[in-house]
């Protein structure tokens, strides 16, 4: 992550206009990006769509199969403030390591959750023979008033799972139809991974004080009419009481959303921060091997290190 992303810069606004008596939804197309050696598409943060609720990042990554020598996903050591990295693993098992000391292998249908606060470093990297990697990785900005907690680390192998009209639900974070998921946040959110098993329309509830927005990850997405190809973010807005969408057969989305964020945000490579001061800080913190952060003893690789600040070059 190497642009500088201001919410003050919002291309839109959270409420999708009204079309002919039709609420419209908007398109965000994503951009391929490279994380560890794996191709990954990228739709959160964009100049189209900053946040969704505090969500504030959202790479897919795979679904990949890794042939030959290559030895799969390797992040190396690199820093996190102001925020909670969130890992959804669909397919394939990923190694993480923390400063804290922690290692913890996550696998299909488990949620890895960091909580960056004032500062942590990590790695992740593909367990030894691992071929396969499909994933979502998402970043969750902490609230002003959170951004200094104590750092730490949840694994979340047990999550809320139901059917319910052809459909494989997971609720990943938050509540949702009466149930609630273990997930540490310290904002009002909701994450929801949804797989179909027929090619049918499906009916979701939704509060209006929230913004959503659905990411078809296998398979094309409809909305009311309105088709999201896979990995193009339809952005749902504010002020929603349902949606109605349809997945084929074998088709994946998950739906992120939560309270708007109503603050300051900015986004410089790995940091998330409520002004350039407090990113500057982070950045000179890591370049001089602050204690701030930490070491990750194990990994044998380097650590990654930042582009020169942009209001400083």
């Amino acid at each position: 992550m190497s642009t500088l992303v201001d919410d003050r810069d919002l291309a839109s606004s959270r409420d999708c206009p009204v079309v002919e008596g039709k609420r419209q939804v908007q398109h965000v197309a994503p951009r391929t990006a490279d994380v560890g050696g794996i191709p990954v598409n990228r739709v959160l943060p964009s100049r189209h769509r900053r946040l969704v609720g505090a969500w504030c990042f959202l790479d897919h990554a795979g679904p990949a199969v890794f042939k030959g020598d290559s030895r799969g996903l390797r992040v190396g050591p690199h820093p996190h403030i102001g925020l909670q990295t969130f890992t959804w693993m669909i397919e394939g098992e990923v190694l993480h390591r923390d400063s804290l000391g922690n290692q913890q292998v996550i696998r299909p249908g488990q949620v890895n959750l960091m909580t960056a606060g004032r500062g942590i470093s990590h790695t992740e990297e593909s367990v030894t023979g691992e071929t396969h990697l499909h994933a979502a990785q998402l970043w969750i900005a902490l609230p002003e008033a959170d951004r200094r907690t104590d750092p730490r680390f949840d694994h979340y192998p047990e999550l809320p799972r139901w059917q319910e009209a052809g459909v494989d639900f997971t609720l990943l974070t938050g509540e949702f139809a009466g149930r609630r998921a273990p997930t540490l946040a310290f904002s009002p959110l909701v994450g929801l991974d949804l797989v179909s098993r027929e090619a049918s329309p499906l009916r979701l509830t939704l509060r209006e004080d929230f913004e959503y927005g659905v990411l078809p990850l296998e398979g094309e997405l409809d909305i009311e009419g309105d088709t999201f190809l896979s990995n193009e973010l339809a952005y749902l807005g504010c002020g929603r009481e349902a949606v109605t969408l349809s997945l084929p057969a074998g088709g994946r989305a998950i739906l992120v959303g939560g309270a708007p964020l109503d603050e300051e945000i900015l986004i410089w490579w790995n940091f998330v921060g409520h002004s350039k001061a407090e990113i500057a800080e982070a950045q000179r913190d890591w370049e001089v091997g602050s204690a701030r952060f930490g070491s990750i003893p194990g990994y044998d690789g380097e650590p990654l290190m930042p582009p020169p600040l942009p209001w400083q070059a």
